[in-house]
């Protein structure tokens, strides 16, 4: 079977077959939009169609005599391989859009734990558990969210996009950057005391602190003070100022709610006069 064919039986819409790279290309089941992709190596091939395959499927040529040369093999697999996580990337979305139409605004143990009995979120109630969903954004296009249960254990959808995604508390100020969710609820209320405005990344890690971070010329980095020193490390690789608390094990949540919202105002906005922020 020519690849042209193999490609038809799955649905893509192939008029001129373009050699060693990776294409897409519009399918029977959606012909205005490029819902196929394929990479064609002359021997060996793959295609896949987004709306009807769960993962790609592989042509090799008919040609016994036909030599199906190592790089081509490798190169296949490599391209196959990154097909894969696009695939596991797009339901992931998917999934988080359909979490998200799901949930309902509500209450969360995990956010009374953190200090914040009275914060409304985005609740999913499923299979008997009260899961908090935090939705998490690149260029403000959905692709996952964070799920966190009533004990605080937190986990990703499978196969999201996590590099380069953020949640994110805007009132049009300056850029600040933290790991976790209920580091920048601390944040936003004890600027909101002073009467600062911000904009609060929360990145989800450190090394995703870091290269988000990095995408803007100006900001604070709010560290966690790991044991590991990870987040001060992440943090200083930044090159931009940052603040840590000063007791080993703790993140600016922890310190909020061990000293308190008017010192960790002033320690904050201390900060972001040292730095000119304010």
């Amino acid at each position: 079977m020519r690849f042209e064919d193999f490609a038809r039986v799955h649905g893509l819409i192939i008029n001129n077959v373009v050699a060693h790279r990776q294409m897409r290309t519009p399918t029977e089941d959606k012909p205005r939009s490029k819902n196929g992709s394929y990479k064609y190596l002359g021997n060996v091939g793959f295609v896949m169609n987004w709306a009807t395959m769960s993962e790609p499927a592989v042509w090799f040529s008919d040609d016994k005599t036909a030599h199906v040369q190592t790089s081509n093999i490798n190169s296949l697999f490599s391209s196959l391989s990154v097909l894969n996580k696009q695939v596991a990337s797009e339901k992931a979305s998917k999934k988080a859009g359909w979490i998200m139409h799901q949930t309902k605004k509500g209450w969360h143990k995990y956010l009374s734990d953190k200090g914040f009995p009275l914060e409304e979120m985005d609740i999913w109630n499923t299979n008997g558990n009260s899961l908090l969903v935090i939705p998490m954004r690149i260029d403000k296009r959905l692709v996952g969210c964070q799920l966190i249960n009533d004990k605080g254990d937190k986990k990703f959808l499978y196969g999201q996009t996590t590099k380069g995604a953020v949640f994110t508390f805007n009132a049009k100020g300056f850029p600040i950057f933290c790991e976790g969710f209920a580091t920048g609820l601390s944040i936003r209320e004890v600027l909101k005391a002073s009467n600062i405005k911000y904009c609060i990344y929360v990145c989800f890690s450190a090394t995703n602190m870091e290269l988000v971070s990095r995408s803007f010329g100006d900001g604070l980095i709010i560290a966690d003070n790991d044991t590991s020193k990870v987040g001060e490390t992440s943090a200083r690789k930044t090159g931009k100022p940052y603040w840590l608390s000063d007791a080993v094990g703790e993140d600016f949540n922890d310190y909020h709610k061990r000293v308190g919202t008017k010192t960790a105002s002033f320690a904050l906005k201390e900060k972001l006069i040292e730095i000119g922020a304010v």
